[in-house]
């Protein structure tokens, strides 16, 4: 007996050291996040070539257009998150508050003359109005009903982006930012590391207002309507209220992602306003991983690059060279990034975000299996 308990004694004194290498690891890696804004932050300046991730050096100013629409659409999915991740609403309308920030200021600059300030104001307060009205009308009802109302607004919406009333929205050729109008420090080749900088600061501010209200005691009765609305109920709480507080944040949110979109890209685009712009933040959500702290955020990063990248890709010479039954599919962007997508969901349930989770698992797992095998091994 003193043998059996001996070795398992010392076991649990090796055991020790690791554990305080686990916690001295996780103390370290506690300020990650203000590690990784560091190094977005001086991006700019890095002449460091990626081949194969980026044509050229890291700040070059094609690559950092691409790069700030990457955080901006981090930024989007993670507000987005708020409504899918959150609160289990399945939104297919949310494309129209982004739009909305995007128009509601362009047009302020083109038809009141206003400055960029006062139009972007002007233009979040859009994003909050019809938010709030939209949603109030949205959730009355539930589930499949709720996706398909958000869905017949946003449809409404891009028609009549489309039909130009009045030659306002500029119709399906969109219109171009007045550069009078928009700051000097924002126009021009030689100033796309402001506009950088600008999308990592929305992605910022994204971040902390989605964790501020998350950890709320709102956020607190989202998880709880998520799980079981009608428990909620139960408790005396009103699921719609909440429900609604959710969706004009989100609503927010969007609009002002639509509002650094207007500068970033140079005008206002009807593709802003359609369905397939929110299905694919519903595909950024999901490929990063819905309902985690970093997970839409990585998914939108990695969905804006692939879509890009894989574009290029689609149209190399290395593609042309290839038989055409391998070349006709392997041309379309749209299909590399669907099967991108699927071999994604089967490799990777639960997003790329909870890749670090499913290996520390994997992990302990494998050293209890070992454990065991020692404890077998150990003479009675």
């Amino acid at each position: 007996m003193t043998t059996a308990t001996q070795p398992r004694g010392r076991d649990r004194a090796a055991d020790h050291p690791v554990a305080g290498r686990s916690e001295r690891l996780r103390r370290a890696t506690r300020w990650w996040p203000a590690l990784m804004l560091l190094v977005l932050f001086t991006l700019p300046y890095s002449a460091l070539p990626l081949p194969g991730l980026l044509d050229g050096p890291i700040g070059s100013p094609g690559n950092l257009q691409l790069l700030a629409l990457c955080l901006l659409f981090g930024g989007l999915a993670t507000g987005y998150d708020l409504l899918l991740g959150r609160t289990g609403l399945l939104s297919f309308g949310h494309a129209l508050y982004f739009a909305a920030g995007t128009y509601v200021t362009n047009t302020v600059m083109l038809e009141a003359g206003l400055p960029f300030a006062a139009s972007a104001l002007l233009g979040l307060l859009a994003g909050v109005v019809l938010s709030a009205l939209l949603g109030a009308v949205s959730l009355r009802v539930s589930g499949i009903g709720f996706s398909m109302v958000t869905l017949a607004f946003a449809q409404a919406a891009s028609i009549l982006v489309q039909r130009d009333p009045g030659g306002v929205t500029g119709g399906e050729e969109g219109r171009a930012a007045p550069a009078d109008r928009l700051p000097a420090s924002l126009v021009g080749i030689e100033h796309t590391a402001n506009l950088y900088w600008m999308a990592l600061a929305y992605l910022v501010v994204a971040l902390v207002v989605v964790q501020w209200a998350v950890r709320s005691p709102t956020g607190r009765v989202w998880e709880g309507i998520k799980e079981n609305e009608r428990r909620v109920e139960v408790l005396g709480l009103r699921p719609y209220g909440y429900k609604l507080v959710a969706f004009v944040l989100a609503g927010t949110l969007a609009a002002l992602g639509g509002i650094v979109y207007l500068p970033l890209t140079g005008g206002a685009t009807p593709q802003t306003t359609t369905s397939d712009f929110t299905l694919s933040l519903l595909v950024m959500v999901v490929l990063g991983g819905s309902g985690t702290r970093w997970g839409p955020m990585v998914g939108g990063i990695l969905y804006t690059w692939a879509d890009h990248r894989l574009g290029d890709l689609a149209g190399s010479g290395a593609v042309a060279g290839l038989p055409s039954v391998v070349r006709v599919p392997l041309s379309q962007p749209l299909f590399l990034l669907g099967a991108l997508f699927v071999a994604v969901i089967y490799l990777l349930p639960g997003g790329v975000a909870r890749l670090p989770a499913r290996l520390r698992t994997a992990r302990t797992a494998r050293a209890s299996r070992l454990a065991a095998r020692r404890e077998e091994a150990l003479p009675s």
